[in-house]
């Protein structure tokens, strides 16, 4: 039978067979180790006589008691490692003990005491020689690697890159050619046999070896000296991978699974700026948090930087059923892991209804409110204007009243760059619902229309509003990456609306963080902008994807190139550019990446009466009235028929 084909059957036994295999085998060893024992000491070849018996009786009793209770026959072979290899010999050092110790105080006939000595160490080296056979052999690690994906360098020769070379022996899945490091102490060494190159020699490497793709694995590393690495390899035909972040290393958890693609801070190519905890802890530790649209991209992400810091009460407020599960269900989960002492509330509700939006905020008093909640995706924004007034603007409002009306110590809007001169509905809909802010904020009392046309009883505003505009942020559900990484996998075409688009990005976790530090500095009125480093160009981001997935752009100058870049046309209310600022000269603040606009008001007695006919018009599905109230009142909006042709 071919040993590959005798491998599998034993891999094929249950866990109770193969544990009585094992038993069965250190029996075996234990019995020969006493007669190579006896050979060497005394060179005795013939069987035992007389009391030379009680030596091979008491090996195997002695030894398979402690191999159990020291649990040896739980662990798995084909994964045998050095951790493995220490317990047996910390196993085998207290059976030599025991078994030295018998020898010495029975000293029956014929059986020399030394042998207390010798059989426990020739026991030590068959037992691991017999757990090294069957790693190396069910598990493949001779390098060997069939139906493999792909020829792999691993960046980094330390303990990161070891384990991950460990997991890839065990799963078989690559074939492991080579470790890369800077290090020139390293360079020219091996590890199990793999050699270590230096970074000089890695494109040379790649034709040479036919590699495929190279796994960063040095997570310790600073994102400077990251994207240093990243920016040589992408010039070569090699998929660039990553392991995860040092948690997860320290954690144990390093398996085939844990490769990944580049993180977003990758493509983006600059380091987020360290949160301010003082600044982040305002707001939120032992307060009432309600998040709306807690289920989204920015309002989930919202909800687990704030559940870190322990408020007493995190409402969650979402539209969609299933979004509210998940996020009620990972936030929940985080609980437990930190031991967080926090009650999670999670609401279905809809921010076009203000009756209940008033009746949780009077339910749950929230102290601070994050105003995630929108419809934020141009195009279909752009094909339903109506409801995105009614969403964005009128939702808006209806949870400021209801947040003033129950004493809200806070209320920060999430706005978006598209609110900056907009030739897009979405934007003009964003900074319609800043004007109305602002209008609130500057207002100690006031009334609100009621829809049969009454004022409501004049209430006293104590809340803070303020407002943090940011552009796209790297990852969410209408992000460029997941399209593309999408589109890559299904071999292309990449779609790029125009050759010149630009956009500015952002990884969520980092825009949330600054959202919560923005939203705890505001005196009221305030409209935060993030700094969004510099903007990045949609098709150079396609071709930098492109790259570093180990393929080829498909050109006029490369015809035979894998990915083809097919340029679709700019969407409805798009723009090319986008800007964070209408005014000018922002002010800094205490943080780095957070500024303040200077921008243009109207005062609640004007905008009130404006408020009242955008919602009538709304309602009516009006689409051409809607557009002239939101031109005549949104700076620099021009609807898209009318956009530049930029």
């Amino acid at each position: 039978m071919p040993a590959t084909i005798f491998s599998q059957k034993l891999l094929s036994l249950s866990r109770g067979n193969k544990r009585a295999l094992v038993v069965t085998l250190d029996v075996v060893l234990a019995l020969a180790s006493v007669w190579v024992a006896f050979y060497l000491r005394i060179d005795q070849t013939k069987a035992p006589v007389q009391q030379q018996i009680y030596p091979y009786a008491l090996a195997p009793l002695m030894a398979v008691p402690i191999f159990v209770a020291l649990g040896l026959y739980r662990a798995i072979y084909r994964y045998t490692g050095l951790a493995a290899m220490l317990e047996i010999v910390k196993a085998i050092a207290l059976y030599g003990c025991l078994y030295f110790a018998v020898l010495f105080i029975f000293n029956w006939n014929d059986v020399p005491r030394s042998l207390g000595l010798i059989q426990p160490l020739l026991f030590l080296i068959m037992v691991g020689g017999s757990r090294a056979f069957a790693r190396f052999w069910l598990a493949g690690a001779s390098g060997k690697v069939m139906n493999a994906r792909g020829r792999l360098l691993i960046y980094g020769a330390g303990e990161a890159g070891v384990q991950t070379a460990t997991a890839l022996a065990v799963s078989r899945q690559y074939s492991l050619q080579g470790f890369i490091d800077d290090d020139v102490t390293k360079i020219g060494g091996s590890i199990n046999g793999i050699k270590i190159i230096g970074v000089h020699d890695v494109a040379t490497t790649v034709s040479r070896l036919g590699i495929t793709d190279i796994l960063l694995a040095i997570p310790s590393l600073g994102r400077s000296q990251r994207n240093d690495i990243i920016t040589k390899l992408r010039a070569l035909p090699v998929h660039v991978r990553t392991l995860p972040g040092m948690g997860d290393l320290a954690a144990g958890r390093v398996t085939v699974q844990d490769i990944q693609e580049l993180d977003l801070e990758d493509l983006l190519g600059r380091a987020p700026v360290p949160p301010d905890r003082t600044l982040l802890a305002r707001n939120l530790s032992d307060k009432v948090v309600l998040v709306t649209g807690a289920g989204g991209s920015i309002g989930s992400e919202l909800c687990r930087q704030i559940i870190l810091e322990k408020p007493q009460k995190l409402v969650l407020v979402e539209h969609g059923e299933f979004a509210l599960y998940s996020i009620y269900g990972e936030l929940s989960g985080l609980c437990k892991e930190f031991d967080l002492p926090v009650e999670i509330v999670p609401l279905l509700a809809s921010v076009g209804n203000f009756a209940r939006l008033n009746e949780i905020c009077h339910t749950y008093l929230p102290t601070t409110v994050y105003h995630a909640a929108a419809y934020k995706h141009v195009p279909l924004v752009e094909s339903n204007p109506a409801e995105g007034v009614l969403n964005n603007v009128f939702g808006t409002l209806n949870m400021a009243r209801a947040a003033m009306a129950s004493k809200a110590s806070h209320f920060v809007l999430i706005s978006t760059d598209k609110a900056v001169r907009p030739t897009n509905v979405m934007g003009a809909t964003k900074r319609m619902a800043e004007l109305v802010l602002q209008a609130l904020a500057n207002r100690s009392r006031l009334s609100f229309y009621l829809p049969d046309g009454s004022l409501s009883p004049e209430l006293d505003n104590t809340t803070i509003f303020s407002m943090v505009r940011f552009g796209n942020v790297l990852g969410s559900s209408g992000s460029v990456v997941p399209l593309f990484r999408k589109q890559l996998l299904n071999g292309g075409p990449l779609t790029v609306t125009h050759a010149d688009v630009t956009r500015y990005f952002m990884t969520i976790p980092e825009a949330a963080q600054l959202v919560l530090q923005a939203g705890a500095m505001s005196d009221g009125g305030d409209v935060f902008v993030l700094d969004m480093g510099e903007p990045v160009k949609i098709l150079d981001l396609a071709k930098r994807m492109t790259q570093l997935s180990g393929q080829t752009i498909r050109d006029n100058q490369n015809p035979n190139g894998d990915i083809e870049i097919i340029i679709t046309g700019l969407r409805p209310g798009e723009k090319l550019y986008e800007e964070l600022l209408i005014g000018n000269d922002p002010k800094p603040t205490v943080h780095p990446r957070i500024m303040k606009a200077n921008e243009d008001t109207v005062p609640w007695d004007i905008l009130a009466p404006v408020l009242i006919k955008l919602r009538h018009t709304a309602l009516q599905n009006d689409t051409d009235a809607l557009k002239l109230i939101l031109t005549q009142w949104v700076q620099g909006y021009a609807p898209a028929n009318h956009a530049e042709g930029s």
